[in-house]
C-alpha cells in the first residue's frame, strides 16, 4: 500500500513539474514578431513583442484606474515605471477591454477593434499578409509595412527619431508641441516659443537646432544613456536620462526654465509659485479666498466685491499677469488714473524698465511670481479690506536724501594794498606760464593721438573676420540713451545698459583714462575676438574714437553668481594686485528695487530655474541655487576655463577666477566674464608678470612666493576656491564658526569632510533642506574632491582644467585628495603663507 501511495506521489510530480515550464513560458511569452501566424492577439494572452536587445516591449498595458481595461502602448523594459512612450491614439481615451484582440486580415490590414468593431489603428496600416510582419526595432520604432509609430508620436521622442512635421500631445490633452518650436494650451494658445527650433536629438546628449549649427545641450553631456524627449502634463518639454544603476529618470534639459510661466498651471486670479523643486503651487492674492466651486473644484475668488467709487489699489511686487491691454504712460499716475476711470478695470501693472508702458487688467489670467520681468501689479481691492497680509513686497521705494544745510563763511581780513599788488602779479606770471605750457601740451597731445588712432585701427582691422562689430561713438551714445543707466562699475570702467536698433540688450564697458587701458582694451578684445564658447560672455564689438574706448557685451540679466550665493550684507571682497574691483558686467542693479537679491531661474528652480524660496524675511522671497544648478554652473565654468587653456589656439591665462566674474544668463547657464586680466602667450611658455594679478582670497601660492612661475594651474586654484564656495555658500575668508587665527577654508573642508565625516557641515545651510543623499552625493561628492585637488599647494599636484572638468562630468576617477597644507594669514599690508 505504502508503495501505491509512494509511486502515485512521485508521478503526481513528475506532471507538476513537466507542467510547471509550460505555464510560465505561457505567462510571460515574449514574441520577436508578430505576423499573421500569430494572430489574433488578445491581452488574456499575457505575451509582448519585445526589440533585439530587449530595450523596448510592446503589447496591452492595463490602465492604472481600471486593471481590466487596456491600451496597446510601446514602453522601456530598463527603468522602474517601464514608460510608456507610444501608445494608440496617443491617450488612455478608447481602451479595449478583454474581449478584443489585435489581428492581421487575409487583406493584409492590422487592426484591433473597440467594443464598437471600429477599427482603433489609425491611419490604415497594411501590407503583404504573407510576408508583413510587426517589428519592434531596437530604436523603439514599431513598424507594420507602410506604417511607424515614429510617424505618429504621441507625447515622446526618441534618440535620432524625426521631429519635423511630427505633433507631440501631452497625456492629459491639455498641452501640445508642434511646428518644432511652439508649446501651445488648449490648442490655440500658444505660450512659448524655441528660438530657433528644434531639429533633432543625439543619444549623447545634444538637441541640435533646426537650420543652425546650435545645439541645446544636456547636463550629462556624453553618457550614453537611454534618453527621450517628452511633453510633460504641466506642459514642458523635457529630455530625460535613465540613471543605470537606480533605473530613474534624471531630468536632464527643459525648455521653459520658469514653470509658472506655463500656461493652465493655476486657474483664473490665482498667483503661481514654486515651492522649491520642479513643481509648483498655487496662492489666492491678498483681497481673494479660496472657495469651493459648483462641481467641487477650488476656485480663488474676491472675498469682498468691489465698487468703482469704494476701491483701493495694493501693490504685488514681481506679479505679472498675463494679457491685458498695454498702453502707453508717461509717468505711474497717469497709469493709475486710467484705471480709476474704468470701471472694468481691475489691476493695472507697470514694469520697471524705462518704457512707459502701462498694463490694464480686465481679468487676472496665468499669475505668476517672479523678479525678471521688474514688473509691479497694482490689485483693486474693496476699501473695506483692513489686515491684509501681503507676502508680494520686495520693491524699494525713492528715499529723498538731500537735505539742506546751511553754511556761514567768515568775513575775508583786511589786506594791505601791497600785498593784493603782489598777489595780482604772482597770479599774472603764472596764468602766463600756465597757458604757454598747456598750449605746448596740446599741440604734443594733437601729434600723439593723430599716430595713435592710426596705430588702433590698423591694429583693430586685423582682428578676425566674424569678429566683434566695430560701432561709432554716436551709435553707442544713443543706445545707452546717453550713458543714462549704469549696471555696474569696476576699477578701469563703468558699465551701462543699452538697446540696438535691432532690439538686442547690450552692456556697453566705456574704460576709464588710466594709465595702461589702452593695453587692457587691446587685450580684452584681441583674446575675446578669437574665442567662441557657450560658457563665455560674448563680445558684439568696440569703439574705439579718440579718447574714446568701449567694449559692448551681450547683456546677462541676471547678474553674477555672488548675489546668489553670498548674502547681500556680506562684505566687499578685498583686491589686490592691479587694484581692480569685481566689474561685474550687466546685472539688474539699473532700477531702484531690491532686485539684487532676487533674479533666478526654474531648473533653478524655476524663477526661471525652479529658485528655492528664502522665507528668512517676513517682506522678502528670496531665490537660492539648488544642488543640481549649481553643479551645473560649475561644470559650465570649469568647461569654460578648460577651452581657455586648452582649446584656443593661444594660451589664455584669466588670471581673476571669482563668483564676481561669472555671470548667469536667463537659463543660468554660467558664463565667465572679464578679460582685463588675461595673459595671452603661447602654450610652451611660461608667465613672467611684474605684478600680483587678481583678488586676495583667489591667488594661487605661487603669486606670493614667486618661487615658481605662473602656469595655468593659477587658474585651477582659483577655480578650486570658487567651487568650494559653490558648496559651501559662503565666502573663502569667513566662516559659519568663530575664526582662529590658523583657520584655512580648504584644510577645513577637508577636515569635515573625510577626518569628521561630516560633510552636512560643509554644506550650504540656505539650501541644505533640499540635500538629498541618494541623489545629490554622487555629484556633490566629486565637485568636494575636485576643489580639493585644485587647492593642493605645489601646481604639479593639481590636475588641468580639462581633467577638472572631466572629473566634474564623471568621466574620471577621482581618488581621495592629499590635506591642503597650506594658508595664509593678512598682517598688515604683509600676506604670510605658512606650511
Amino acid at each position: 500500500m505504502r508503495k501505491a501511495v509512494r509511486n502515485f506521489s512521485l508521478l503526481f510530480s513528475i506532471l507538476i513539474f513537466s507542467l510547471s515550464p509550460l505555464t510560465a513560458q505561457q505567462q510571460q511569452q515574449k514574441l520577436s514578431y508578430f505576423s499573421i501566424s500569430n494572430s489574433p492577439w488578445s491581452p488574456a494572452m499575457n505575451q509582448t513583442l519585445v526589440s533585439s536587445n530587449s530595450t523596448f516591449a510592446a503589447g496591452f498595458r492595463p490602465l492604472t484606474t481600471s486593471p481590466y481595461l487596456y491600451i496597446f502602448a510601446v514602453w522601456f523594459l530598463y527603468g522602474i515605471d517601464k514608460t510608456v512612450i507610444w501608445s494608440l491614439n496617443g491617450t488612455t481615451s478608447s481602451p479595449v477591454d478583454q474581449s478584443s484582440s489585435l489581428v492581421i486580415t487575409p487583406a493584409g490590414i492590422l487592426q484591433l477593434n473597440d467594443s464598437t468593431g471600429h477599427n482603433l489603428w489609425q491611419p490604415t496600416a497594411f501590407g503583404d499578409p504573407k510576408q508583413t510582419k510587426l517589428v519592434l526595432g531596437e530604436d523603439g520604432n514599431l513598424v507594420f509595412g507602410n506604417w511607424s509609430s515614429f510617424n505618429y508620436p504621441t507625447d515622446t521622442i526618441l534618440p535620432n527619431q524625426t521631429i519635423d512635421g511630427m505633433i507631440l500631445v501631452s497625456k492629459n490633452g491639455k498641452y501640445m508641441f508642434r511646428n518644432n518650436q511652439d508649446l501651445v494650451f488648449n490648442s490655440s494658445n500658444v505660450y512659448m516659443t524655441l528660438s530657433p527650433a528644434i531639429g533633432i536629438m543625439h543619444s549623447l546628449g545634444t538637441i541640435t537646432m533646426k537650420n543652425s549649427d546650435h545645439s541645446y545641450v544636456m547636463a550629462d553631456l556624453g553618457d550614453l544613456r537611454l534618453r527621450r524627449l517628452t511633453l510633460d502634463n504641466d506642459g514642458n518639454l523635457r529630455a530625460y536620462s535613465l540613471r543605470p544603476v537606480s533605473g530613474t529618470w534624471m531630468i536632464v534639459w527643459q525648455a521653459i526654465q520658469e514653470l509658472c510661466t506655463i500656461h493652465g498651471t493655476c486657474g483664473p486670479n490665482y498667483v503661481c509659485m514654486s515651492n522649491g523643486s520642479n513643481s509648483t503651487f498655487c496662492v489666492c492674492p491678498p483681497g481673494f479666498e479660496v472657495q469651493t466651486g459648483v462641481v467641487g473644484e477650488q476656485i480663488c475668488e474676491r472675498r469682498i466685491p468691489i465698487t468703482p467709487k469704494d476701491s483701493k489699489f495694493l501693490r504685488l511686487d514681481f506679479v505679472s499677469f498675463i494679457g491685458g491691454q498695454y498702453l502707453q504712460a508717461p509717468n505711474f499716475t497717469s497709469c493709475e488714473d486710467g484705471c480709476v476711470a474704468n470701471s472694468s478695470c481691475i489691476a493695472y501693472a507697470v514694469q520697471f524698465n524705462g518704457n512707459h508702458y502701462c498694463i490694464h487688467h480686465q481679468r487676472l489670467h496665468y499669475g505668476y511670481w517672479s523678479p525678471y520681468p521688474q514688473v509691479t501689479t497694482f490689485l483693486r481691492i474693496s476699501n473695506s479690506e483692513t489686515n491684509i497680509s501681503n507676502n508680494f513686497t520686495g520693491m524699494t521705494t525713492k528715499v529723498d536724501t538731500i537735505c539742506p544745510t546751511l553754511i556761514s563763511l567768515p568775513v575775508p581780513p583786511n589786506r594791505s594794498q601791497t600785498t593784493t599788488r603782489n598777489i595780482i602779479i604772482l597770479s599774472s606770471v603764472f596764468s602766463i606760464e600756465f597757458i604757454v605750457c598747456f598750449l605746448s601740451f596740446w599741440a604734443f597731445l594733437n601729434k600723439y593721438r593723430k599716430y595713435q588712432d592710426m596705430a588702433w585701427s590698423l591694429g583693430l582691422e586685423l582682428l578676425p573676420a566674424g569678429g566683434p562689430k566695430r560701432f561709432s561713438y554716436a551709435e553707442l551714445k544713443t543706445a545707452t540713451n546717453n550713458f543714462s543707466t549704469i549696471i555696474g562699475q569696476g576699477g578701469f570702467g563703468i558699465v551701462y545698459k543699452g538697446e540696438l536698433p535691432d532690439h538686442r540688450s547690450i552692456a556697453v564697458k566705456r574704460l576709464k583714462k588710466v594709465t595702461g587701458a589702452e593695453t587692457e582694451f587691446w587685450g580684452e578684445i584681441t583674446i575675446i575676438a578669437r574665442m567662441h564658447h557657450l560658457n563665455l560672455v560674448r563680445v558684439w564689438g568696440f569703439c574705439v574714437e579718440k579718447d574714446h574706448k568701449m567694449l559692448v557685451y551681450e547683456y546677462i540679466p541676471n547678474g553674477s553668481l555672488a548675489k546668489y550665493l553670498f548674502p547681500a550684507h556680506s562684505p566687499a571682497i578685498p583686491e589686490s594686485g592691479q587694484g581692480r574691483s569685481s566689474r561685474d558686467l550687466p546685472s539688474n542693479s539699473n532700477t531702484t528695487t531690491n532686485s539684487d537679491s532676487f533674479s533666478s531661474s526654474n531648473c533653478i528652480e524655476n524663477i526661471p530655474l525652479k529658485p528655492l524660496l528664502d522665507r528668512t524675511e517676513k517682506t522678502q522671497l528670496r531665490p537660492l541655487l539648488d544642488w543640481d544648478v549649481r553643479y551645473r554652473i560649475a561644470l559650465g565654468i570649469a568647461r569654460a576655463i578648460a577651452y581657455l587653456h586648452e582649446e584656443c589656439l593661444e594660451w589664455v591665462l584669466h588670471c581673476d577666477i571669482k563668483p564676481e566674474n561669472i555671470l548667469l544668463g536667463d537659463d543660468f547657464c554660467p558664463k565667465v566674464s572679464d578679460f582685463g586680466l588675461s595673459k595671452l602667450t603661447k602654450k610652451e611658455e611660461m608667465v613672467a608678470m611684474s605684478r600680483i594679478h587678481g583678488t586676495r582670497g583667489y591667488l594661487a601660492p605661487e603669486w606670493v612666493t614667486r618661487e615658481q612661475p605662473i602656469t595655468a594651474k593659477a587658474d585651477v586654484y582659483s577655480f578650486g576656491m570658487v567651487l568650494l564656495e559653490i558648496v559651501s555658500g559662503s565666502r573663502n575668508f569667513q566662516s559659519r564658526e568663530s575664526l582662529s587665527e590658523d583657520w584655512y577654508f580648504p584644510r577645513w573642508a577637508y577636515e569635515k569632510v573625510y577626518e569628521e565625516k561630516m560633510v552636512e557641515d560643509l554644506l550650504d545651510k540656505t539650501i541644505i533642506h533640499c540635500y538629498d543623499i541618494k541623489v545629490h552625493i554622487e555629484f556633490v561628492d566629486r565637485m568636494v574632491k575636485t576643489a580639493i585637488w585644485c587647492l593642493q599647494e605645489r601646481p604639479d599636484l593639481r590636475p588641468s582644467m580639462g581633467k577638472v572638468a572631466k572629473m566634474l562630468e564623471g568621466t574620471v576617477e577621482i581618488t581621495e585628495p592629499p590635506k591642503p597644507t597650506i594658508f595664509y594669514l593678512e598682517m598688515g599690508d604683509k600676506t604670510l603663507f605658512l606650511l
